[in-house]
Protein backbone atom coordinates (compact mmCIF):
# COMPACT_ATOMS: atom_id res chain seq x y z
CA UNK A 1 0.00 0.00 0.00
CA UNK A 2 1.08 3.58 -0.69
CA UNK A 3 1.38 6.15 2.11
CA UNK A 4 -0.10 9.37 0.76
CA UNK A 5 1.28 12.83 1.32
CA UNK A 6 -0.60 14.40 4.19
CA UNK A 7 -0.69 17.25 6.68
CA UNK A 8 -2.57 17.85 9.92
CA UNK A 9 -3.96 20.97 11.55
CA UNK A 10 -6.34 21.76 14.40
CA UNK A 11 -8.85 24.17 15.81
CA UNK A 12 -10.11 24.36 19.37
CA UNK A 13 -12.61 21.55 18.76
CA UNK A 14 -11.40 19.56 15.75
CA UNK A 15 -8.37 17.90 14.18
CA UNK A 16 -8.12 18.08 10.39
CA UNK A 17 -6.13 15.59 8.29
CA UNK A 18 -5.59 16.45 4.63
CA UNK A 19 -4.52 13.53 2.36
CA UNK A 20 -3.37 13.82 -1.24
CA UNK A 21 -5.03 10.88 -3.06
CA UNK A 22 -5.41 11.78 -6.75
CA UNK A 23 -7.45 9.73 -9.24
CA UNK A 24 -9.34 7.52 -6.77
CA UNK A 25 -12.96 6.61 -6.15
CA UNK A 26 -13.92 8.48 -3.00
CA UNK A 27 -16.88 6.15 -2.42
CA UNK A 28 -14.42 3.32 -1.71
CA UNK A 29 -12.81 5.15 1.21
CA UNK A 30 -12.76 3.27 4.52
CA UNK A 31 -12.22 5.56 7.53
CA UNK A 32 -11.99 4.21 11.05
CA UNK A 33 -11.48 6.05 14.33
CA UNK A 34 -10.36 4.22 17.47
CA UNK A 35 -9.47 6.47 20.41
CA UNK A 36 -6.20 8.10 19.27
CA UNK A 37 -5.94 6.09 16.05
CA UNK A 38 -7.17 7.15 12.62
CA UNK A 39 -6.90 4.69 9.73
CA UNK A 40 -7.79 5.53 6.13
CA UNK A 41 -7.90 2.95 3.33
CA UNK A 42 -8.55 4.27 -0.15
CA UNK A 43 -7.06 1.91 -2.72
CA UNK A 44 -4.10 2.08 -3.41
CA UNK A 45 -3.48 4.38 -0.43
CA UNK A 46 -3.35 3.49 3.24
CA UNK A 47 -2.65 5.81 6.17
CA UNK A 48 -2.58 5.18 9.91
CA UNK A 49 -2.12 8.16 12.23
CA UNK A 50 -1.64 7.99 15.97
CA UNK A 51 -2.68 11.29 17.57
CA UNK A 52 -1.42 12.35 21.01
CA UNK A 53 -4.99 12.50 22.38
CA UNK A 54 -8.33 10.85 21.66
CA UNK A 55 -10.65 11.90 18.83
CA UNK A 56 -14.23 10.87 18.13
CA UNK A 57 -16.36 10.54 15.03
CA UNK A 58 -19.65 12.35 15.64
CA UNK A 59 -22.15 14.53 13.80
CA UNK A 60 -19.66 17.38 13.61
CA UNK A 61 -17.06 15.17 11.92
CA UNK A 62 -16.81 15.12 8.14
CA UNK A 63 -14.87 13.71 5.19
CA UNK A 64 -14.79 15.51 1.84
CA UNK A 65 -12.96 14.62 -1.36
CA UNK A 66 -12.14 17.25 -3.98
CA UNK A 67 -11.48 15.50 -7.33
CA UNK A 68 -10.09 18.70 -8.86
CA UNK A 69 -7.23 18.85 -6.35
CA UNK A 70 -7.09 15.18 -5.31
CA UNK A 71 -7.27 16.00 -1.60
CA UNK A 72 -9.33 14.05 0.94
CA UNK A 73 -10.03 16.23 3.99
CA UNK A 74 -11.08 14.52 7.21
CA UNK A 75 -12.28 16.54 10.21
CA UNK A 76 -12.60 14.75 13.56
CA UNK A 77 -13.87 16.06 16.86
CA UNK A 78 -11.57 16.21 19.85
CA UNK A 79 -12.83 14.13 22.74
CA UNK A 80 -11.79 16.94 25.10
CA UNK A 81 -12.78 20.25 23.53
CA UNK A 82 -10.06 22.87 23.65
CA UNK A 83 -7.28 20.32 24.23
CA UNK A 84 -4.07 21.11 22.35
CA UNK A 85 -2.66 18.37 20.10
CA UNK A 86 1.10 18.87 20.10
CA UNK A 87 3.55 17.91 17.34
CA UNK A 88 1.05 17.60 14.48
CA UNK A 89 3.82 18.77 12.16
CA UNK A 90 6.10 15.88 13.14
CA UNK A 91 4.83 13.43 10.54
CA UNK A 92 7.13 10.60 11.59
CA UNK A 93 5.73 10.76 15.10
CA UNK A 94 2.14 10.59 13.82
CA UNK A 95 3.01 7.57 11.70
CA UNK A 96 4.74 5.72 14.54
CA UNK A 97 2.88 2.69 15.94
CA UNK A 98 1.26 2.75 19.34
CA UNK A 99 3.74 2.03 22.14
CA UNK A 100 3.66 -1.57 23.24
CA UNK A 101 4.41 -3.07 26.62
CA UNK A 102 7.80 -4.76 26.33
CA UNK A 103 8.05 -8.37 27.40
CA UNK A 104 10.62 -9.15 30.10
CA UNK A 105 13.75 -10.77 28.78
CA UNK A 106 13.97 -14.52 29.45
CA UNK A 107 16.24 -15.38 32.35
CA UNK A 108 17.51 -18.54 30.60
CA UNK A 109 18.52 -18.78 26.96
CA UNK A 110 19.12 -22.17 25.34
CA UNK A 111 22.00 -21.79 22.91
CA UNK A 112 22.14 -25.43 21.81
CA UNK A 113 20.29 -28.59 22.72
CA UNK A 114 21.19 -32.15 21.81
CA UNK A 115 20.89 -35.62 23.29
CA UNK A 116 23.70 -36.67 25.62
CA UNK A 117 25.42 -39.91 24.74
CA UNK A 118 27.27 -42.38 26.97
CA UNK A 119 30.64 -40.81 26.10
CA UNK A 120 29.43 -37.35 27.21
CA UNK A 121 28.17 -38.74 30.51
CA UNK A 122 31.49 -40.53 31.14
CA UNK A 123 33.43 -37.30 30.44
CA UNK A 124 31.26 -35.35 32.85
CA UNK A 125 31.69 -38.00 35.53
CA UNK A 126 35.46 -38.02 35.11
CA UNK A 127 35.61 -34.24 35.27
CA UNK A 128 33.46 -34.13 38.40
CA UNK A 129 35.61 -36.74 40.09
CA UNK A 130 38.79 -34.84 39.27
CA UNK A 131 37.34 -31.62 40.74
CA UNK A 132 36.35 -33.48 43.91
CA UNK A 133 39.90 -34.82 44.35
CA UNK A 134 41.40 -31.37 43.81
CA UNK A 135 39.03 -29.81 46.34
CA UNK A 136 39.84 -32.53 48.92
CA UNK A 137 43.56 -31.96 48.42
CA UNK A 138 43.16 -28.20 48.92
CA UNK A 139 41.09 -28.89 52.06
CA UNK A 140 43.84 -31.06 53.61
CA UNK A 141 46.56 -28.53 52.84
CA UNK A 142 44.52 -25.72 54.40
CA UNK A 143 43.91 -27.75 57.60
CA UNK A 144 47.64 -28.48 58.00
CA UNK A 145 48.49 -24.78 57.52
CA UNK A 146 46.07 -23.44 60.15
CA UNK A 147 43.61 -22.50 57.39
CA UNK A 148 45.95 -19.84 55.99
CA UNK A 149 44.59 -19.96 52.45
CA UNK A 150 46.09 -17.89 49.69
CA UNK A 151 43.89 -14.86 48.98
CA UNK A 152 44.08 -13.06 45.68
CA UNK A 153 41.91 -10.71 43.68
CA UNK A 154 40.80 -12.33 40.42
CA UNK A 155 42.05 -10.63 37.29
CA UNK A 156 39.56 -8.91 35.02
CA UNK A 157 38.37 -11.50 32.55
CA UNK A 158 38.03 -10.70 28.90
CA UNK A 159 34.55 -10.00 27.64
CA UNK A 160 32.81 -13.24 26.76
CA UNK A 161 31.17 -13.46 23.33
CA UNK A 162 28.87 -16.22 22.14
CA UNK A 163 29.23 -15.08 18.52
CA UNK A 164 31.94 -13.69 16.29
CA UNK A 165 29.64 -10.88 15.16
CA UNK A 166 30.20 -7.36 16.49
CA UNK A 167 27.36 -4.89 16.65
CA UNK A 168 27.42 -1.14 16.16
CA UNK A 169 25.25 1.77 15.08
CA UNK A 170 22.03 3.00 16.65
CA UNK A 171 21.40 1.02 19.86
CA UNK A 172 24.06 -1.46 18.67
CA UNK A 173 21.57 -3.26 16.44
CA UNK A 174 23.51 -3.39 13.16
CA UNK A 175 26.17 -5.74 11.88
CA UNK A 176 27.51 -6.90 8.51
CA UNK A 177 27.46 -3.47 6.82
CA UNK A 178 31.26 -3.46 6.35
CA UNK A 179 31.74 -7.05 5.15
CA UNK A 180 33.24 -5.86 1.85
CA UNK A 181 35.05 -2.78 3.14
CA UNK A 182 38.30 -4.01 1.53
CA UNK A 183 36.70 -3.59 -1.90
CA UNK A 184 34.94 -0.29 -1.17
CA UNK A 185 36.80 3.00 -0.93
CA UNK A 186 36.01 4.44 2.50
CA UNK A 187 38.48 7.09 3.61
CA UNK A 188 36.83 7.76 6.97
CA UNK A 189 37.00 4.15 8.20
CA UNK A 190 39.69 4.10 10.91
CA UNK A 191 39.30 0.43 11.84
CA UNK A 192 40.72 -1.04 8.65
CA UNK A 193 39.66 -4.35 7.13
CA UNK A 194 38.88 -5.83 10.56
CA UNK A 195 36.06 -3.38 11.18
CA UNK A 196 33.47 -6.16 11.56
CA UNK A 197 35.51 -8.04 14.17
CA UNK A 198 36.85 -5.08 16.13
CA UNK A 199 35.80 -5.03 19.79
CA UNK A 200 34.58 -1.91 21.57
CA UNK A 201 37.77 -1.19 23.52
CA UNK A 202 39.90 -1.71 20.42
CA UNK A 203 37.76 0.74 18.45
CA UNK A 204 38.38 3.47 21.04
CA UNK A 205 42.11 2.79 21.24
CA UNK A 206 42.45 2.84 17.45
CA UNK A 207 40.46 6.07 17.23
CA UNK A 208 42.63 7.87 19.78
CA UNK A 209 45.81 6.58 18.14
CA UNK A 210 44.61 7.79 14.73
CA UNK A 211 43.77 11.25 16.11
CA UNK A 212 47.24 11.54 17.67
CA UNK A 213 48.87 10.43 14.42
CA UNK A 214 46.95 12.99 12.37
CA UNK A 215 47.57 15.86 14.78
CA UNK A 216 49.85 18.44 13.11
CA UNK A 217 51.34 21.18 15.30
CA UNK A 218 52.50 23.24 12.33
CA UNK A 219 49.05 23.21 10.73
CA UNK A 220 47.45 24.38 13.97
CA UNK A 221 50.04 27.13 14.49
CA UNK A 222 49.67 28.30 10.90
CA UNK A 223 45.88 28.60 11.24
CA UNK A 224 46.33 30.35 14.58
CA UNK A 225 48.76 32.90 13.10
CA UNK A 226 46.93 33.50 9.81
CA UNK A 227 43.28 33.34 10.81
CA UNK A 228 41.71 36.06 8.68
CA UNK A 229 39.38 33.67 6.84
CA UNK A 230 38.71 31.64 9.97
CA UNK A 231 37.54 34.82 11.69
CA UNK A 232 35.03 35.26 8.85
CA UNK A 233 33.72 31.76 9.55
CA UNK A 234 33.59 32.50 13.27
CA UNK A 235 31.64 35.70 12.68
CA UNK A 236 29.10 34.10 10.32
CA UNK A 237 25.58 33.97 11.74
CA UNK A 238 23.31 31.09 10.84
CA UNK A 239 19.92 32.58 9.84
CA UNK A 240 18.18 29.27 10.65
CA UNK A 241 19.28 29.56 14.29
CA UNK A 242 18.20 33.18 14.65
CA UNK A 243 14.66 32.01 15.42
CA UNK A 244 15.06 28.29 15.97
CA UNK A 245 11.81 28.06 17.94
CA UNK A 246 9.73 28.80 14.82
CA UNK A 247 10.59 25.86 12.56
CA UNK A 248 8.31 25.21 9.59
CA UNK A 249 9.20 22.23 7.42
CA UNK A 250 9.47 22.50 3.66
CA UNK A 251 7.69 20.16 1.25
CA UNK A 252 10.98 18.32 0.66
CA UNK A 253 11.47 17.78 4.40
CA UNK A 254 7.90 16.52 4.78
CA UNK A 255 8.48 13.98 2.01
CA UNK A 256 11.75 12.87 3.64
CA UNK A 257 9.94 12.32 6.94
CA UNK A 258 7.22 10.32 5.19
CA UNK A 259 9.85 7.99 3.74
CA UNK A 260 11.41 7.27 7.13
CA UNK A 261 10.74 3.76 8.50
CA UNK A 262 8.07 3.20 11.17
CA UNK A 263 9.97 2.04 14.22
CA UNK A 264 9.52 1.74 17.95
CA UNK A 265 12.53 1.87 20.24
CA UNK A 266 12.85 0.09 23.57
CA UNK A 267 15.98 1.05 25.48
CA UNK A 268 17.44 1.13 28.96
CA UNK A 269 18.80 4.16 30.79
CA UNK A 270 22.39 3.70 29.65
CA UNK A 271 21.37 3.41 26.00
CA UNK A 272 19.22 6.52 26.25
CA UNK A 273 22.09 8.50 27.73
CA UNK A 274 24.31 7.29 24.91
CA UNK A 275 21.87 8.60 22.30
CA UNK A 276 21.72 12.11 23.77
CA UNK A 277 25.52 12.30 24.08
CA UNK A 278 25.96 10.95 20.54
CA UNK A 279 23.53 13.62 19.36
CA UNK A 280 25.98 16.27 20.61
CA UNK A 281 28.74 14.86 18.39
CA UNK A 282 26.38 14.67 15.39
CA UNK A 283 25.28 18.28 15.77
CA UNK A 284 28.90 19.40 16.20
CA UNK A 285 29.83 17.84 12.86
CA UNK A 286 26.79 19.44 11.22
CA UNK A 287 27.61 22.83 12.72
CA UNK A 288 31.26 22.64 11.58
CA UNK A 289 30.35 21.77 8.01
CA UNK A 290 27.61 24.39 7.99
CA UNK A 291 29.97 27.13 9.13
CA UNK A 292 32.90 26.21 6.90
CA UNK A 293 30.66 26.03 3.81
CA UNK A 294 28.38 28.91 4.86
CA UNK A 295 25.45 26.46 4.66
CA UNK A 296 26.23 25.55 1.05
CA UNK A 297 27.38 21.90 1.18
CA UNK A 298 30.27 20.91 -1.06
CA UNK A 299 31.39 17.49 -2.38
CA UNK A 300 33.66 17.33 0.70
CA UNK A 301 30.79 17.80 3.17
CA UNK A 302 30.06 14.08 3.47
CA UNK A 303 33.72 13.37 4.30
CA UNK A 304 33.83 16.22 6.81
CA UNK A 305 30.72 15.08 8.67
CA UNK A 306 31.72 11.41 8.81
CA UNK A 307 35.27 12.24 9.88
CA UNK A 308 34.19 14.50 12.73
CA UNK A 309 31.73 11.96 14.19
CA UNK A 310 33.64 9.24 16.10
CA UNK A 311 30.55 7.01 16.02
CA UNK A 312 30.92 6.98 12.21
CA UNK A 313 34.64 6.84 11.54
CA UNK A 314 35.54 4.49 14.42
CA UNK A 315 32.11 3.13 15.40
CA UNK A 316 32.89 4.64 18.83
CA UNK A 317 29.96 6.61 20.28
CA UNK A 318 29.89 8.17 23.77
CA UNK A 319 30.02 7.92 26.71
CA UNK A 320 33.76 8.54 26.88
CA UNK A 321 33.85 8.25 30.66
CA UNK A 322 32.55 5.71 33.16
CA UNK A 323 28.86 6.05 34.05
CA UNK A 324 28.18 6.52 37.75
CA UNK A 325 26.18 3.52 39.07
CA UNK A 326 23.55 5.79 40.68
CA UNK A 327 22.78 7.27 37.27
CA UNK A 328 21.53 3.93 35.94
CA UNK A 329 18.71 3.79 38.49
CA UNK A 330 17.90 7.51 38.76
CA UNK A 331 14.33 8.38 37.70
CA UNK A 332 15.49 11.59 36.01
CA UNK A 333 17.65 11.96 32.93
CA UNK A 334 20.34 14.51 33.73
CA UNK A 335 23.90 14.81 32.51
CA UNK A 336 26.90 15.90 34.55
CA UNK A 337 29.14 18.64 33.20
CA UNK A 338 31.93 16.08 32.90
CA UNK A 339 29.82 13.86 30.63
CA UNK A 340 28.98 16.74 28.28
CA UNK A 341 32.57 17.99 28.22
CA UNK A 342 33.89 14.51 27.45
CA UNK A 343 31.63 14.28 24.38
CA UNK A 344 32.64 17.78 23.27
CA UNK A 345 36.33 17.13 23.83
CA UNK A 346 36.31 14.28 21.34
CA UNK A 347 34.61 16.47 18.74
CA UNK A 348 37.08 19.29 19.43
CA UNK A 349 40.04 16.94 18.97
CA UNK A 350 38.79 15.68 15.64
CA UNK A 351 38.09 19.19 14.35
CA UNK A 352 41.69 20.11 15.21
CA UNK A 353 43.25 17.01 13.64
CA UNK A 354 41.47 16.28 10.35
CA UNK A 355 39.66 19.03 8.37
CA UNK A 356 41.13 22.01 6.53
CA UNK A 357 40.34 24.70 9.11
CA UNK A 358 41.76 23.80 12.54
CA UNK A 359 40.87 26.43 15.08
CA UNK A 360 39.89 26.10 18.73
CA UNK A 361 37.84 29.29 18.45
CA UNK A 362 35.94 27.84 15.49
CA UNK A 363 35.18 24.73 17.56
CA UNK A 364 33.83 26.96 20.34
CA UNK A 365 31.47 28.64 17.86
CA UNK A 366 30.24 25.20 16.77
CA UNK A 367 29.47 24.44 20.41
CA UNK A 368 27.34 27.60 20.55
CA UNK A 369 25.53 26.46 17.41
CA UNK A 370 24.72 23.12 19.08
CA UNK A 371 23.27 24.95 22.08
CA UNK A 372 21.12 27.15 19.84
CA UNK A 373 19.87 24.15 17.84
CA UNK A 374 18.96 22.23 20.99
CA UNK A 375 17.12 25.23 22.39
CA UNK A 376 15.01 25.04 19.23
CA UNK A 377 13.82 21.60 20.37
CA UNK A 378 13.30 18.42 18.42
CA UNK A 379 11.97 20.24 15.36
CA UNK A 380 15.19 22.13 14.77
CA UNK A 381 17.30 19.06 15.53
CA UNK A 382 15.21 16.94 13.16
CA UNK A 383 15.93 19.48 10.43
CA UNK A 384 19.68 19.29 11.13
CA UNK A 385 19.62 15.49 11.06
CA UNK A 386 17.64 15.46 7.82
CA UNK A 387 20.21 17.76 6.24
CA UNK A 388 23.04 15.45 7.30
CA UNK A 389 21.15 12.41 6.03
CA UNK A 390 20.55 14.12 2.70
CA UNK A 391 24.28 14.83 2.28
CA UNK A 392 25.37 11.29 3.18
CA UNK A 393 22.69 9.54 1.11
CA UNK A 394 24.14 11.12 -2.02
CA UNK A 395 27.60 9.63 -1.41
CA UNK A 396 28.43 6.23 -2.90
CA UNK A 397 30.23 4.97 0.23
CA UNK A 398 29.24 7.11 3.20
CA UNK A 399 25.53 6.44 2.80
CA UNK A 400 26.11 3.42 5.06
CA UNK A 401 26.51 5.74 8.08
CA UNK A 402 23.17 7.30 7.27
CA UNK A 403 21.64 3.84 7.31
CA UNK A 404 23.09 2.64 10.62
CA UNK A 405 22.89 5.95 12.49
CA UNK A 406 21.08 8.94 10.97
CA UNK A 407 17.93 7.20 9.76
CA UNK A 408 17.15 5.95 13.26
CA UNK A 409 18.11 9.27 14.82
CA UNK A 410 15.66 11.09 12.54
CA UNK A 411 12.89 8.78 13.75
CA UNK A 412 13.94 8.77 17.40
CA UNK A 413 14.24 12.53 17.81
CA UNK A 414 10.63 12.99 16.67
CA UNK A 415 9.11 10.13 18.65
CA UNK A 416 11.13 10.04 21.89
CA UNK A 417 8.77 12.50 23.65
CA UNK A 418 5.99 9.93 23.33
CA UNK A 419 8.08 7.28 25.03
CA UNK A 420 9.23 9.71 27.70
CA UNK A 421 5.67 10.03 29.02
CA UNK A 422 5.28 6.28 29.53
CA UNK A 423 6.13 4.63 32.84
CA UNK A 424 6.97 0.96 32.40
CA UNK A 425 7.01 -1.37 35.41
CA UNK A 426 10.12 -3.09 34.15
CA UNK A 427 13.87 -2.43 34.06
CA UNK A 428 13.26 -0.62 30.76
CA UNK A 429 11.93 2.55 32.41
CA UNK A 430 12.48 5.55 30.18
CA UNK A 431 12.94 9.07 31.55
CA UNK A 432 9.84 10.94 32.74
CA UNK A 433 11.19 14.07 31.07
CA UNK A 434 10.00 14.94 27.59
CA UNK A 435 12.65 15.10 24.92
CA UNK A 436 12.40 18.89 24.61
CA UNK A 437 12.94 19.23 28.35
CA UNK A 438 16.09 17.14 28.21
CA UNK A 439 17.32 18.99 25.12
CA UNK A 440 16.75 22.34 26.81
CA UNK A 441 18.71 21.24 29.89
CA UNK A 442 21.61 20.03 27.76
CA UNK A 443 21.46 23.22 25.69
CA UNK A 444 21.87 25.31 28.84
CA UNK A 445 24.89 23.23 29.82
CA UNK A 446 26.43 23.65 26.37
CA UNK A 447 25.90 27.40 26.53
CA UNK A 448 27.60 27.73 29.92
CA UNK A 449 30.37 25.12 29.76
CA UNK A 450 33.84 25.76 28.38
CA UNK A 451 36.11 22.99 27.13
CA UNK A 452 39.57 23.61 28.62
CA UNK A 453 42.41 23.52 26.13
CA UNK A 454 44.32 21.26 28.49
CA UNK A 455 41.62 18.57 27.98
CA UNK A 456 42.55 18.24 24.29
CA UNK A 457 45.90 16.72 25.21
CA UNK A 458 48.06 18.44 22.59
CA UNK A 459 49.47 21.36 24.62
CA UNK A 460 47.56 23.98 22.64
CA UNK A 461 48.39 26.83 25.00
CA UNK A 462 52.14 26.30 24.55
CA UNK A 463 51.76 26.25 20.76
CA UNK A 464 49.67 29.42 20.78
CA UNK A 465 52.18 31.21 23.01
CA UNK A 466 55.03 30.15 20.73
CA UNK A 467 53.11 31.42 17.72
CA UNK A 468 52.53 34.77 19.39
CA UNK A 469 56.22 35.09 20.28
CA UNK A 470 57.25 34.34 16.70
CA UNK A 471 54.74 36.87 15.35
CA UNK A 472 55.94 39.49 17.85
CA UNK A 473 59.56 38.83 16.90
CA UNK A 474 58.83 39.24 13.20
CA UNK A 475 56.95 42.44 13.92
CA UNK A 476 59.89 43.83 15.92
CA UNK A 477 62.28 42.90 13.09
CA UNK A 478 60.14 44.76 10.58
CA UNK A 479 60.11 47.85 12.80
CA UNK A 480 63.94 47.79 13.14
CA UNK A 481 64.33 47.42 9.37
CA UNK A 482 62.08 50.38 8.82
Amino acid sequence: MITPKFSCSQTDDTVVASLYCPSVRASDAEINVDNTLLTVHLNPYFLRLNFPHAVVEDEASSARYDPSTGYLTIALTKEVKGQHFADLDLLTKLLAPRPSQPLPAPSIEVLESRASGKDDIDKISQGTGQLALEEEDEFLKAAENDWQLTQSVPADSAEFHTTSKRYYGFLDKYTGYFMHVAHTENEVNELGHDVEGCQVDDRRNMRIAHENAKWDEEHYMADYADDEYIQELVGWEDPALADASDTVYTEQENMEMLRLPRKEYIMDKVQERTLYLTLITLLFAHAYDKRTTLHDPTPESAWTICTLVPAFSALDPPPYMAIVPDVKSAPELRFSDAEVISALTTSYRRSLAFPLYRSFQLAEECQKDIAAAMMGGKRMIARCLLEMRRILDRHEAYYVYSKIWLEDFCVWIQTCARFASIELKAPLLISKFTSDTVLEEVAKQLASLAVPKSAIGWDLERLEEATRLVSRGESDSDDEST
